[in-house]
Order: structure tokens, then sequence, then C-alpha cells
């Protein structure tokens, strides 16, 4: 389900300039087949959905970071010479040689 945005919908208000909540800003959470919101949940003034950039994740470096890696149980390490090793995320030694 994506996130859409809202906003208070000045043309078609003739009775003032709505409350904080829509003046502002709002997003909801909505299935795509729902029809887009016509009222502001706070006030009833007009409101129209405006369009924002998604967020796109592209390939799988996300799933490298150390908190990812961590949350999983894993440890990862990164080479720093020849034969020796430092931990950059998990439990572990903190740094591995192979003497």
């Amino acid at each position: 389900m994506p996130f859409y945005e809202y906003c208070h919908d000045a043309a078609n208000d003739h009775a003032g300039p709505g409350c904080k909540h829509c003046r502002d800003g709002f997003t909801v959470l909505e299935k795509l087949s729902a029809e887009p919101l016509d009222a502001c949940p706070g006030c009833g003034g007009p409101v129209r959905r405006v369009i924002s950039a998604p967020q796109v994740v592209s390939g799988k470096a996300h799933m490298h970071r150390p908190d990812n890696i961590e949350k999983h149980g894993f440890t990862q390490y990164r080479k720093i010479g020849k034969g020796v090793y430092e931990k950059t995320a998990g439990k572990g030694p903190g740094i591995i040689t192979d003497d």
C-alpha cells in the first residue's frame, strides 16, 4: 500500500483556510484501489492529493549495512592487510589474523 500526501485545497474552500493539519499537509497510507480523500479528517475542509516522489531502493546495497547485518545475527569483517581482517559488524573478535 502506498503513502499519499494531501494538502488543503484553497481553490475549492470558500469557508476559510482550513486547520493546521491540512494546511501543513498530511500523509495517509491507502490501498491503490481506494478513492482519494476529499475532506480533511480534522476540520472537514476540502483537500487534494498531491504528487510526491516515491522512495526507491535499487539493488541490495542496503542489506550490507552494519546495522542490518547485526540485526540478523551475522558478523562482517573487512580486509585491512595480508591475512588480517577487522570486524565491522556483529559479535566476535575485533581482529582476525592468519597467525
